[in-house]
């Protein structure tokens, strides 16, 4: 979003003029006073530590608007000036109109309990084959996240792919409410965010948000193979476009899996097959491609756009990424972790693994509610089951991580540190050049510490 006036501002953000500057709009709109540049909106959000608005008046200085939810110091004249009840509201409120100037506008909205950003990424390989195409930068995928992705489009853009978050029951429903999907994608439907949810059911029901909020001539896909793919099916007017399954319309055959990735024959009813060549390791990101291949199905593409799409995609930082560094083989999947996406790593990175050791350096799974001993207690039993040479382990509430890997297995070291440095200081005891090292834990673990204490040019790279 780059021009509108100071009129459609107000309107669009249910604010009232308190002063109208002489500065034009011109670039955009941020909610961070140090990223103000000239003829920028500054939109004041507040929370429980900060509030926007005490920085708005400095803000004026550059800005060529403010939105504020009340008035406090000097503005500068030259500075248009919005007061609203509600800055969120607001926000949310002018993502929804801008929407509506994007059009048309091809939109895939895409939610699920692990593999979001990797789906994104891919579908954005492949939709970018054929058109101007746009997707969720980063992790901005939440209430707010989700209005500043859809403001960060521009009037030409022909497809966007925005992802959707959630933590709690009734998030989805007004982030798919702006976002306006037609093609709606759920990665999978797993046990993140069971401490507020209370349940898988419960979690399911919340996903499906997505399905829901699709038009009659939409499309909902989904992987066949899920628990709660009936259930997917039934909720939405769309037409259900399970992906996967031994009959799907849409599928892989011939599977080989190597260390640098996968290649699969893509079956697609109506267009063939295509020998497809998938860049990013795991038996898992086979799935996540067929969602996106599905997609570009859907919005026109080619079996070739496909997948020459797919051949360039790259994954988003600290999502599987695998590094060689001094002679290691490091594979940061720091961002974050749920078991689904844990045990994939860890099977992901057993896999790789050549003459070396393989050594995994985890941190905790945050919000799984009463089910979290049990779930860290399945991660010890999938380490020790895979060979690990040896499994370090960052902070108490893993105990049970360990426990159960020393149960399962005697021969594998397993380690309890309190903090990432101090699991570096331990591995790196440990390490030979060949080796393979997992990093990986929920993002409030800061798992990147310890790669970066043994890897520090890997920071760098960032």
């Amino acid at each position: 979003m780059k021009s509108l006036s100071t009129t459609e501002l107000a309107t669009a953000t249910g604010g009232k003029i308190i002063c109208t500057g002489k500065r034009c709009i011109t670039n955009g709109l941020t909610t961070d006073s140090r990223a103000v540049t000239e003829g920028s909106i500054f939109l004041a959000l507040s929370g429980e530590r900060f509030d926007g608005n005490n920085f708005a008046a400095q803000a004026s200085e550059q800005a060529a608007a403010v939105v504020v939810s009340k008035l406090t110091g000097e503005y500068n004249s030259e500075c248009s000036v919005i007061l609203v009840n509600d800055t969120l509201n607001a926000l949310q409120k002018l993502a929804s109109w801008w929407r509506t100037q994007l059009e048309p506008l091809h939109v895939v909205g895409l939610t699920g309990s692990s593999g979001k950003t990797s789906t994104k990424d891919m579908c954005l390989a492949v939709l970018s084959r054929k058109y101007n195409a746009i997707a969720t930068k980063g992790n901005l995928n939440n209430h707010i996240g989700t209005p500043l992705s859809i403001l960060a489009a521009e009037k030409g853009t022909q497809a966007a792919i925005w992802e959707m978050g959630m933590n709690h029951a009734g998030e989805l429903a007004p982030l798919c409410a702006m976002t306006r999907p037609r093609i709606g994608i759920i990665t999978t439907i797993g046990s993140a965010h069971m401490e507020f949810l209370g349940s898988r059911q419960a979690i399911a029901e919340e996903k499906c948000t997505v399905a829901r909020a699709l038009p009659e001539d939409g499309y909902m896909i989904y992987p066949a193979t899920d628990d709660f793919a009936s259930t997917i099916a039934a909720s939405t007017k769309g037409t259900p476009l399970p992906v996967g399954g031994c009959n799907s319309c849409v599928r892989a055959l011939n599977v080989r899996t190597t260390a640098a990735g996968s290649s699969y024959d893509l079956h697609i009813d109506d267009l063939g097959e295509i020998r497809i060549e998938l860049p990013i390791p795991g038996a898992h990101m086979v799935s996540n491609s067929l969602l996106a291949a599905a997609a570009g199905w859907k919005l026109g593409c080619s079996l070739q756009q496909i997948a020459d799409g797919l051949a360039s995609a790259s994954l988003t930082a600290g999502r599987l990424a695998c590094k060689q560094v001094d002679g290691y083989t490091v594979v940061d999947d720091t961002y974050n972790a749920n078991p689904e996406s844990m045990q994939a790593a860890l099977r992901t990175v057993a896999a790789l693994r050549g003459q070396g050791n393989c050594y995994a350096v985890l941190g905790k799974m945050g919000e799984l509610g009463e089910g979290g001993i049990a779930a860290h207690e399945e991660i010890g039993w999938c380490a020790a089951g895979l060979g690990y040479t040896a499994v370090v382990v960052v902070g108490e509430e893993c105990a049970e991580t360990i426990a159960l890997c020393q149960a399962a297995s005697e021969s594998i070291p397993a380690v309890l540190v309190n903090t990432p440095e101090e699991a570096a200081a331990t591995l790196r005891e440990m390490l030979q050049p060949g080796d393979s090292i997992l990093f990986k834990g929920s993002r409030s673990a800061g798992m990147e510490r310890s790669m970066y204490e043994l890897f520090p040019s890997l920071k760098t790279d960032k």
